[in-house]
């Protein structure tokens, strides 16, 4: 298990992947259409708790502990595999150890999850989507 302190000042907890995910990484990675397309989802399912700019600032946050995660923090994407943001998407984090609010989003397909983790990617980005 790995903890570290990122930039918003929030303590993340990053668990080992899970051997069915932990060696994956992102066909789509980089793909206009891919990012676009996750950017639809995200804003349809996710925006909610990560608010529009992934800052966990939505208006379902508020009041979530933990709170939703900021995929606005650099060093904590730089830490995730693609495994690692595919396996959290698909699981979702109800339940030991993240005890959080995130539900399982497995009824999306494979590219749609794919889709997600191309655009959380560019959340981190400097220029704004």
């Amino acid at each position: 298990m790995h903890e570290g302190e990122h930039t918003e000042g929030e303590e993340h907890i990053h668990l080992e992947v899970p051997e069915e995910y932990a060696g994956l990484t992102n066909p789509l990675a980089g793909d206009p259409e891919a990012i676009a397309a996750g950017r639809e989802l995200f804003m349809a399912s996710c925006a909610t708790c990560h608010g529009e700019t992934g800052m966990g600032d939505g208006p379902v946050a508020v009041g979530l502990n933990p709170p939703p995660a900021s995929f606005a923090d650099a060093a904590m994407m730089a830490d995730m595999s693609d495994g690692y943001i595919f396996w959290r998407i698909s699981e979702g984090g109800v339940g030991d150890p993240f005890n959080s609010a995130m539900p399982a989003w497995n009824f999306f397909s494979e590219e749609q999850i794919w889709q997600l983790v191309s655009f959380l990617r560019t959340l981190p980005a400097e220029e704004p989507y």
